[in-house]
């Protein structure tokens, strides 16, 4: 109830964030009125209570309950998280050097980056850090992640368990340099390989600096990689993109209720090389400023597009500066390729039964055209020109990576085999074997969409008194289902196999093993050279 009551008042208050720095959201008296209800119901609140209340927390609550109605963008951050956004951005932090993840009694290492604080002191990924100091991660109410941050070269004892056993290392904290461009490397066909991770401040100088390099050593063709790149910068969206298209080319445009929002876009210095064969890799984690990119070379006929439709984040967000160092991040407008086609998948407008945003399905797309008259679509995201299986997600795919299945049949992967270089590394069909017969020792289980719509027909029945004369047809659906869902791991084994095959490589030889693997057997890649090397099939694609 207290929840519920802080949400439908802080809806009507909010609005005033709009009103002092946009335009006028609704009428002046009525945003008066509800903000004084609000002011008036939390002042009640807090002092007649039959507990005692945390305002700041009520506050956060209220806040956070009211942006969830709108999209998973829009997001209020304390004083911490703005300072998180910047070091993001800027490409350089103080910390332990590894992703993490947060849970409710642990932080477990997700990645230590190679020669960094977490990896110097012998930390591996999936060992779950208990103890800071002497604090208990468990018994820590804000968020025990802080407590990994500290001044440049501090030290701290860390108590950890790794597969069972409780073991403690000492960690001293450094400057952690977040790398754009974290690979690039000539390949033996005079193919440039680049990846791309994200686009902080120096994205288009790393990728002008490898690209460069590349040439001077002789590439010829370019494969610039963004599978899994989640976004960033819009200015260094259209900085690495003019680095292959010439000035004065419209990039990307955007479309918002309020009309100093609608902007364009467009490159604004020389290209670096406007006519050397690129192939851009994507799949369903290339969002945002990857999509503008991919976007753009697809509708300007730059490059060949590889992969898997994109992720479909075109909402534009814009930090408001709000009082006591926090900041509202909050969706202005929408993100739009040359051609016109709108990048953004989920509707948040309209709402499915569940209050889940809607997708635009494949009969709501919209026909557009390429420079070279070639025909794309709409829908959410960009659609690669040639797909691969291989960069699919499947439900079932995403039904494992959120069950953190991959992840965690990897570790146990790591503990039982020994792997002296990424070439020598093959997963095998006895090892996907091994793989299913792990997921039937976890909690995973998969919940299929027929089987979602089957417990409504079940529910139905039930009011109904039809159950038991329907009893043995359900019985017959059910098995059927779960029949399906066996074939489902068979069906998608390319894709899960690629996974497993990916996370494997990091837990020996770091991302930077990683991508040694992938230029000598990833598909996507071999794709992408097999193309570029046929001049001809890579004009025909562009030329459609």
């Amino acid at each position: 109830m207290k929840k519920t009551l802080s949400k439908i008042a802080f809806l009507a208050a909010i609005p005033v964030l709009f009103f002092t720095n946009v335009s006028y959201k609704a009428d002046f008296f009525e945003i008066a009125k509800q903000l004084e209800i609000f002011t008036t119901l939390f002042k009640e609140l807090n002092m007649n209570y039959v507990d005692e209340t945390n305002p700041a927390k009520l506050m956060d609550t209220a806040i956070n309950a009211m942006l969830e109605d709108l999209d998973p963008y829009t997001h209020y951050w304390n004083e911490q998280e703005v300072q998180a956004a910047r070091i993001d951005n800027a490409g350089e932090y103080t910390g332990i050097g590894a992703t993490v993840g947060i849970k409710a009694d642990k932080i477990v290492i997700i990645e230590p980056y190679k020669d960094y604080p977490a990896d110097k002191a012998g930390l591996k990924a999936g060992d779950e850090i208990i103890k800071i100091g002497n604090i208990s991660v468990a018994g820590f109410s804000e968020d025990a992640g802080e407590l990994l941050k500290g001044a440049p070269n501090s030290s701290i004892e860390l108590t950890f368990k790794r597969r069972g056993e409780t073991k403690t290392t000492t960690l001293t904290r450094g400057a952690v340099e977040i790398k754009a461009v974290p690979y690039f490397k000539l390949l033996e066909d005079k193919t440039g390989y680049i990846v791309l991770s994200q686009f902080n401040r120096n994205a288009s100088s790393e990728t002008v600096k490898a690209l460069k390099k590349l040439k001077d050593e002789g590439a010829e063709k370019i494969i610039l990689d963004l599978r899994g790149n989640p976004g960033g910068l819009l200015s260094e969206a259209i900085n690495v993109t003019n680095i292959f298209v010439p000035e004065g080319e419209l990039i990307t445009s955007t479309k918002s209720a309020v009309e100093k929002y609608n902007q364009t876009f467009s490159t604004t210095r020389k290209a670096v090389d406007t006519e050397i064969p690129l192939a851009v890799l994507i799949n369903g984690r290339s969002a945002s400023a990857s999509e503008i990119l991919a976007g753009s070379l697809q509708d300007l006929d730059r490059a060949v597009i590889i992969g898997a439709r994109s992720f479909g984040k075109g909402l534009v967000q814009r930090p408001k500066d709000l009082t006591y160092g926090t900041q509202l991040k909050v969706t202005i407008s929408r993100y739009y390729t040359p051609s016109g086609r709108c990048i953004q998948a989920l509707d948040y407008r309209q709402r499915d039964e569940e209050g889940n945003a809607v997708r635009y399905t494949a009969q709501d797309y919209n026909e557009f055209k390429t420079r070279n008259g070639r025909k794309v679509y709409d829908g959410g995201g960009i659609s690669p020109d040639v797909k691969m299986e291989t960069s699919e997600f499947s439900d079932i795919t995403n039904a494992i990576l959120q069950e953190n299945a991959i992840f965690d049949y990897a570790t146990n992967y790591y503990y039982t085999h020994q792997l002296n270089s990424p070439e020598e590394f093959s997963f095998t069909e006895k090892d996907y074997s091994d793989f299913k017969n792990f997921l039937e020792t976890t909690d995973f289980d998969f919940q299929t969409e027929t089987e979602k719509e089957l417990q409504d027909v079940i529910a139905a029945a039930e009011n109904e008194g039809y159950q038991q004369d329907i009893s043995k047809d359900l019985t017959e659906i059910q098995q059927a289902i779960s029949s399906s869902k066996e074939k489902a791991l068979t069906a998608k084994k390319a894709e899960i196999m690629s996974l497993l095959s990916e996370e494997i490589i990091k837990r020996y030889f770091y991302k930077e093993g990683l991508y040694d693997y992938y230029v000598q057997k990833n598909p996507e890649i071999l794709k992408a050279k097999e193309i570029l090397q046929d001049k001809t099939r890579y004009q025909e694609i562009l030329k459609g």
